[in-house]
């Protein structure tokens, strides 16, 4: 029988797949090729490349699924600025908890999730070796885990799937499926360092396990999370079992251009140079170009802040806050972390924004800004990825997707949630990593407030504060511009009504 590949790279290139559902992603891009057609125009290597470019569009661009997971959280605002920003309200209405199924960066992330995991399936189909075949299968897994993280079902063809309609997982199916994936792969993928931190690996894999486990009765029911004590066991001898790794001394060393080399944390990234900066999407760039004003240091789009209240969690000594970085503050002035007060370049002039006036970011900052200096001024900015003038168009930092400082955080938190085990090796965890951070240790008691509060000042907007939030119950509380506590119902996307249309065994969402 002639296996057929969904030529997904075509419309990848060619077409808009915002409208384009589950169901439709068949009916469009079934258009068969032989074993041989595909030779021609992509190997197995070929299409395993073309998944990982996919990973880049689905999770990097500044409105991707990470979008989803930071904008709605506690840790990063989008505010209107007069009109730009505005964009119909899609950012205002993912931190103020006001979206509903038309909300287009749901919709679009929902759809590149769904073509990630097409487009990994396509690898399986045409002989891959041992590895390549997991590579696929460990990107298939990905993608399946953040559409379970995000709408509670996943929309699953598999590379043997006849029915004409894809099968749906709801939570615990999918959640199992996930792990069985990802525990049948590790003995095929390669192991770090021999691979690189851009290839799927063994310690990857074991990092996404131990997402699972720990999300495992979050995703059954959200509103009240249990954390099973074997799933905690799980989650601690997967930590043990990822080894090599150390805390970078230099915390921004891990999201350099260099960071390929220079990081000691980095498990799971996104390559990213001169290469493949054109696919589809923003590259890295975004993380610095969505924050900074205009005319600061390198540029940027007068966009994305933190709030005050988030910021204020830090310790003045904390490196993670604020920290000056050869070859990036002695050539622009500008420190990495958060950039608030008054902005000086190398010679220790400040900058001006766009209308002239001199540059000082302010803390305080609103859902709407309708005045200068406001418009151009206002909220906290965030710097963890670091670049050059010469290299801010082509930069090389690797994107960063898993951190062994997660790991760590994911060990500390199993055990205080387990009730077989004290809290005192999560405590020695957690300030083993404060100290390493400049930050002072914590006291003779840890409490998951702490745990929370710890993975906010380690991870901030590296995409998994929503996940976070949800899990330790705090993502619907109000916050510093969200005024009172959101339904229930915000706990999970909407499915896209024309999903819905197409794939009856999709059913949306309670309240939408």
């Amino acid at each position: 029988m002639k296996k057929t590949i969904n030529i997904i790279l075509f419309f990848l290139v060619f077409t808009d797949t915002t409208m384009i559902s589950c169901t439709k992603l068949d009916e469009k891009l079934n258009d068969g090729l032989t074993q041989e057609q595909a030779n021609s125009f992509g190997s197995p290597s070929g299409l395993l490349k073309n998944a990982y470019d996919q990973l880049q569009k689905t999770m990097v661009d500044q409105g991707s699924f990470w979008a989803l997971e930071e904008h709605s959280s506690d840790e990063l605002v989008g505010p209107t600025r007069s009109s730009d920003w505005d964009d119909n309200g899609r950012w205002r209405k993912l931190h103020l908890h006001t979206y509903d199924k038309t909300h287009d960066l749901i919709g679009t992330s929902y759809e590149e999730l769904l073509i990630l995991q097409y487009s990994a399936t396509n690898v399986l189909n045409f002989s891959p070796s041992p590895q390549q075949k997991a590579e696929a299968r460990f990107l298939r897994a990905y993608s399946m885990y953040c559409s379970l993280i995000g709408w509670g079902q996943v929309a699953f063809r598999s590379e043997t799937e006849t029915a004409a309609i894809p099968p749906v997982k709801k939570p615990a199916e999918a959640m199992d499926f996930i792990i069985s994936e990802l525990t049948a792969i590790v003995p095929d993928l390669p192991s770090r360092p021999t691979a690189l931190a851009s290839q799927a690996n063994k310690d990857a894999a074991n990092f996404l396990l131990m997402k699972c486990y720990l999300n495992k009765g979050m995703v059954v029911n959200r509103a009240a999370p249990t954390f099973a004590a074997a799933d905690m066991a799980q989650v601690i001898t997967l930590a043990n079992s990822i080894t090599g790794y150390t805390l970078t001394p230099n915390f921004f060393d891990n999201f350099s251009e260099n960071n390929i080399s220079a990081s000691t944390e980095n498990i799971f990234t996104e390559s990213n140079n001169a290469s493949t900066v054109s696919r589809n999407g923003n590259s890295v760039k975004s993380r610095w170009f969505m924050t900074l004003n205009y005319n600061h240091s390198f540029g940027g789009w007068n966009g994305f802040t933190t709030l005050s209240d988030f910021y204020n969690k830090f310790e003045s000594a904390d490196k993670r806050r604020s920290a000056s970085y050869p070859g990036i503050t002695n050539v622009t002035g500008m420190k990495l972390g958060f950039l608030v007060g008054p902005q000086l370049n190398a010679a220790g002039v400040q900058y001006v924004d766009g209308k002239g006036v001199p540059l000082s970011y302010t803390s305080n900052i609103n859902i709407s800004e309708t005045v200068q200096p406001a418009i151009e001024q206002a909220g906290i900015r965030v710097i963890k990825y670091s670049t050059t003038n010469a290299n801010k168009d082509v930069p090389t930092n690797d994107y960063v997707f898993f951190r062994y400082a997660d790991v760590l955080l994911m060990k500390a938190e199993a055990l205080v949630r387990s009730s077989a085990s004290p809290s005192a090796p999560a405590l020695t965890i957690i300030n083993n990593l404060r100290t390493a951070r400049g930050a002072s240790a914590l006291p003779s008691s840890l409490s998951l407030t702490d745990i929370l509060d710890e993975r906010g000042r380690e991870l901030y907007w590296e995409g998994w504060r929503r996940e976070d939030q949800i899990r330790f119950g705090t993502f619907l509380s109000s916050n510093q511009l969200k005024p009172s506590i959101t339904s229930a119902k915000f706990l999970l996307f909407p499915i896209p009504d024309n999903d819905l249309s197409a794939n009856p065994n999709l059913v949306q969402n309670p309240g939408f």
